[in-house]
């Protein structure tokens, strides 16, 4: 069997695998369950190995073929903590790289280019490569970071819905909105924080962004408020980066060009692929440094 590589795109919902032949071309495909090392390593040591046995039944490859693969892993949760080395240590592959699942998003989106990459979705991260360094920004979580990602808009919508309900605030259509799903209860809106994660905060994100397109002063007022912090992220990230481009991916990617200072939405490019592509072509690179350029 020819030597294979596996890029691994894992993240706090679900884990994604490709097989692919050590110059990056895609042989097979797999898809498991989530593999955040940080809130569960176990599970995300079976989701990695999952997903990469069904990229080799996906290519018609014998599953043990991976303890003779190089991998490369992209894998939310890895800027905080120390589980790393824990989760290499246990992974079946013969090489394994891990890194975060934000800079395998990066090299999908921009490949080996320099510019500026912003992944907004139930938190944000931002990051630059310039001069073959790659830079982060943000990317801290959601009780003391992510600022203008979903999770944070989802709780400051719930937070104003309770002050408007306590007359502190003026009531809009977005306040009225949540205080009609909670049945007009406040304590059902004080249990269901108590017992959310950050995803579900972040399914009412687009709830306010819907109303503040329909000039919702409740609505524009969190929308404005979390569109400033991504502003200033991103002239943060920019300075680093340079102003030749800048992608937006995540989930509120769609939502949030309207709400950019005119010099970000200047030199925003879509994106040239998707996370497991990148996370591939890193796992390509591995490959052909380990073997001395040799892509065979």
């Amino acid at each position: 069997m020819a030597d294979l590589i596996i890029g691994i795109d894992g993240g706090g919902t679900s884990c994604r695998a490709a097989v692919a032949d050590p110059d990056g071309t895609v042989l097979g495909r797999g898809r498991s369950g989530a593999a955040n090392i940080l809130t569960d390593p176990n599970n995300a040591i079976v989701s990695i190995t999952e997903a990469a046995e069904a990229a080799c039944r996906d290519a018609g490859i014998p599953v043990e073929t991976i303890a003779k693969a190089s991998a490369f892993l992209g894998l939310a949760g890895t800027n905080v903590g120390n589980l790393t080395q824990y989760v290499r240590e246990r992974l079946p592959f013969r090489h394994t790289d891990i890194d975060s699942d934000g800079l395998i998003a990066l090299q999908g989106a921009i490949g080996d280019a320099e510019g500026s990459v912003a992944i907004l979705g139930t938190g944000t991260i931002f990051m630059a490569r310039r001069a073959g360094t790659v830079h982060y920004i943000g990317g801290w979580g959601f009780i003391i970071g992510d600022l203008g990602g979903g999770a944070r808009l989802g709780h400051a919508l719930l937070q104003e819905a309770l002050l408007a309900h306590d007359g502190i605030h003026p009531r809009s259509a977005v306040t009225d909105a949540i205080l009609a799903e909670f049945k007009h209860d406040p304590t059902a809106m004080v249990e269901f924080a108590r017992l959310s994660k950050p995803g579900d905060f972040g399914r009412y994100a687009p709830l306010v962004f819907q109303h503040a397109q329909q000039n919702d002063p409740g609505a524009l007022a969190l929308v404005e408020a979390a569109a400033r912090s991504v502003n200033e992220s991103l002239d943060a990230i920019t300075r680093i980066g340079g102003h030749e481009r800048l992608c937006l991916l995540g989930g509120l990617a769609p939502l949030y060009p309207a709400w950019l200072e005119p010099r970000h939405r200047a030199i925003l490019v879509d994106p040239q692929a998707d996370a497991l592509a990148g996370a591939v072509a890193l796992a390509a690179k591995r490959f052909r440094e380990r073997s001395g350029g040799a892509t065979a």
